[in-house]
């Protein structure tokens, strides 16, 4: 064949124009740039997305695993309510109750832990008469008469 060009054929060409036959650089490199792109945005895109996510790990795991769950849902919904909700409760910092619970909790295992038997499975055990005054009389039982320790608590002694 022969290197001619056709005669309909203007004599200057772009540089971008390929001859026939010839590697296409320009499409190539725009092919390199389309996959960069393409990658660079859904990084952009997932992670903007994972940011109420990442803003409620500092906090409590219910706040945590609620948020992620909002996460997923806008996602696969592609609802954005979901989203905004998700970041908003990432943002509010939501009180501790459970450690103030517990601890009520613990202190009021440790009132009723006592050294007295449960209710209906008490030990019988004799007590000498002589122990039991004396017992009495250190708690201060049988010192004062009833009609006195209902005044005291109305503090009218």
């Amino acid at each position: 064949m022969t290197d001619q060009l056709h005669p309909m054929t203007p004599h200057h060409l772009p540089f971008y124009m390929a001859k026939p036959g010839e590697t296409d650089v320009l499409m190539i490199v725009m092919g390199v740039f389309l996959i960069f792109t393409v990658l660079a945005v859904g990084n952009v895109y997932l992670r903007l997305h994972s940011l109420p996510e990442r803003l409620a790990h500092k906090g409590q795991k219910l706040q945590f695993e609620v948020v992620a769950a909002l996460g997923l849902i806008s996602l696969f919904t592609h609802s954005h309510i979901f989203w905004i909700v998700g970041l908003l409760l990432a943002l509010v910092d939501l009180p501790d109750f459970t450690t103030p619970l517990s601890r009520i909790a613990g202190s009021v295992e440790k009132i009723a832990d006592t050294d007295q038997a449960p209710a209906g499975q008490e030990e019988k055990r004799p007590v000498a008469p002589e122990a039991a005054a004396q017992a009495e009389r250190a708690a201060g039982i049988g010192s004062m008469p009833a009609n006195a320790a209902a005044k005291e608590v109305h503090g009218h002694v």
